[in-house]
């Protein structure tokens, strides 16, 4: 394999980028010309929402190609297509060959959260850690999960604050929703924390899929399906993972989800964004922060019995 690297201005990134995959590049990366330098943009826009600007002031275009193709032909037919009067200059590089399976897998390692719960990739043994019991004396609890194209790897701050909620405050043989279930990994750790019936909500087909294997692979039985599929399921705890703008639009269900004496736990949004999210729940049930972590925050509320 080989990558041709050229810079171009903000306004041809992205043309370019697209107009090289029409040409038969295999991929395509934009990158920040001055990245590491004084001259460094950030460049990012709300959760869930694009930014306002697409790409840097000097953009670094990355196209990797096939060994058989002809770089200066792939570009002319770029250029041509975007019927630029001349082809930007442009550099060729090699890739090392790679079991890319091998360092793929070795970028995730397992992951501990508060001590006592473990995701661990299959591909790597059970940490010996894992295996004990936590200071309070409470048995750890693994979760064998492999990160896919479902949300939820265990790796992000919002994960976490859920599942130390959970770990913190779940009640053996209580019902259970994880409203946008992803992967399952909150409704997979629910039922190994002791948790009674559990409804796994998505509204992505394969995301639903993948939280139905990811229970099987774990042993513990979770019902995973789209929205339609559990209408007025209620539960003692309903926990959902997802970001601010669904979840203020979601506020009036979720809340009826919950039942009397019940517990409502939000994630995926933004410290500054708790106010506002709150200000929305508060028609239906008072919530507040009830942890944060890496500038995102876990609200939570409980239902008067």
């Amino acid at each position: 394999m080989r990558e041709l690297v050229l810079d171009c201005p903000e306004a041809l990134a992205e043309s370019l980028s697209d107009a090289l995959l029409d040409a038969g590049a295999l991929s395509v990366s934009v990158e920040d010309a001055d990245e590491g330098t004084q001259a460094e943009q950030p460049l990012f826009g709300e959760p869930g929402l694009e930014p306002d600007v697409q790409a840097w002031s000097r953009n670094r275009v990355v196209a990797l190609i096939a060994d058989g193709d002809d770089p200066a032909q792939l570009m002319d037919q770029a250029s041509g297509a975007l019927s630029l009067d001349a082809a930007p200059a442009w550099t060729l590089r090699e890739v090392p060959d790679a079991d890319w399976v091998r360092l793929t897998q070795s970028q995730f390692e397992p992951i501990a959260v508060d001590g006592r719960i473990w995701i661990v990739p299959t591909w790597h043994d059970v940490p010996g850690e894992a295996r004990v019991a936590s200071p309070a004396g409470v048995d750890g609890v693994v979760i064998r999960l492999d990160p896919g194209l479902a949300f939820g790897t265990g790796s992000h701050p919002t994960t976490h604050l859920c599942l130390s909620w959970l770990a913190s405050n779940l009640q053996a043989g209580q019902r259970v929703l994880d409203y946008g279930c992803g992967s399952g990994i909150l409704a997979i750790a629910a039922r190994k924390l002791g948790a009674g019936p559990t409804v796994g909500i998505d509204i992505d087909p394969q995301a639903v899929q993948s939280a139905h294997d990811n229970a099987q692979a774990n042993d513990v039985e979770i019902d995973a399906g789209l929205p339609d599929t559990h209408a007025g399921w209620r539960a003692d705890v309903v926990v959902a993972n997802i970001l601010s703008n669904p979840l203020k639009v979601l506020a009036p269900m979720l809340c009826e989800r919950v039942l009397p004496g019940g517990h409502l736990v939000l994630s995926g949004v933004l410290e500054r964004q708790a106010e506002e999210v709150a200000a929305v729940y508060a028609t239906w049930l008072n919530i507040s922060v009830w942890q944060a972590r890496d500038g995102w925050v876990c609200l939570h509320g409980q239902r008067p019995a």
